[in-house]
Formats: structure tokens, sequence, C-alpha cells
């Protein structure tokens, strides 16, 4: 060959004429050689296949989780606007008087308005709403916001007053319990 052509072969040409000659030298080694490659290749492809299959099984427990927290969160907006109506209801039937409770025009109303609280507690207890209990508790920044101190013979950091029941739904917190707190007197 010329020297312009020598110029002009590219390195992958050149292994392979480096491969042929190799080859028709010794036969025997040039396959050896082959075969070790492909076993190379196969154990780096073999190895490929497996963290593909380890990321795909981790996307789809990924994927399972975040279905099932949606599928139990989905309904969190909708809980909290539906906690003011509950909050409505309840100071409702607590200002109804003793006498007009027992009042016979009255009388249908206030347990139509009781069956209605207690139908809510209903749906919110299917649906894994429930209602944090506060008084007397150790005051739980995670549950409870504290809105005031109160003198009192209580443990101080007691909660000896509950202004807004808090919720949560399953084991998130929905909305935290406005409270007040003891604090030793003056």
């Amino acid at each position: 060959m010329s020297e312009d052509k020598m110029e002009m072969e590219s390195p992958v040409e050149e292994e392979k004429l480096a491969a042929a000659e190799t080859a028709a030298a010794d036969p025997a080694a040039a396959l050896e050689e082959r075969l070790a490659a492909l076993e190379n290749d196969l154990a780096a492809a073999k190895q490929d296949v497996l963290y593909a299959h380890a990321e795909t099984q981790n996307v789809r427990r990924r994927m399972e989780k975040e279905l099932a927290d949606t599928r139990a969160y989905a309904a969190t907006a909708f809980a909290r606007d539906i906690l003011s109506v509950a909050d409505n209801l309840g100071r409702a039937l607590a200002a109804i008087p003793a006498e007009l409770r027992e009042d016979e025009k009255l009388k249908g109303l206030v347990t139509g308005l009781e069956a209605t609280g207690r139908e809510l507690e209903s749906v919110f207890g299917r649906h894994g709403i429930e209602k944090i209990e506060a008084l007397g508790q150790a005051l739980d920044p995670n549950l409870h916001q504290a809105m005031l101190e109160v003198p009192s013979d209580e443990e101080p950091g007691t909660i000896v007053q509950e202004m807004q029941a808090g919720y949560r739904i399953k084991d998130r917190l929905l909305r935290p319990a406005l409270v007040g707190v003891a604090k030793k007197p003056d």
C-alpha cells in the first residue's frame, strides 16, 4: 500500500487488520481472544439486565406506594373543608338551651340536628378521619396549637381548654387542635 492509503485508514480499520494478521498467524489464539471478548460482553449485558430489572422493581414499588397514598389521602382537601361544617353543627347544638331541647315544637329539630351530627361522625370514621383528644393531654406541637396560656393548678403544659377540635386523616394531621395550655398561677 502507498503512504497515502496508510494515512487514510482509521484506528478501527487498523485494529481489524491487526486481528486478521493475528488470526492468520495463530487461529486458536484468535478464537480464544474472541471468545473471551464475547464472554466479557455477555457478563456486561447480564449485569445491565439485572440493574434494569432492579430499577423496574423499584419504580413499580414506588408507584404502588404513591397510588396507595393517593387513594388514602385523596379526600384530604374535601375533609378540611367539611370540618367547618362539623364545627358549625357542633356549635349550633351546644347553643340550644336545655329548656328548648324539651320544647315539643323544637324537639324534632334538635333530634334531627343530633342525628346529623352522629351521621357526620360516622362518615368521618368510615373515611379514617378521627378527632384528636386534647383536654387533659400534654401539649404536643405535632397535634395541638397553643393559642393562650391559662393560670391553672394543672401541670404546666397540660391542655385545659379546647377552642377548636383537631382532626387527623389516617396517620396524617388534617387540622391541629386550637388549645389553651395550663401555666402556673402568678
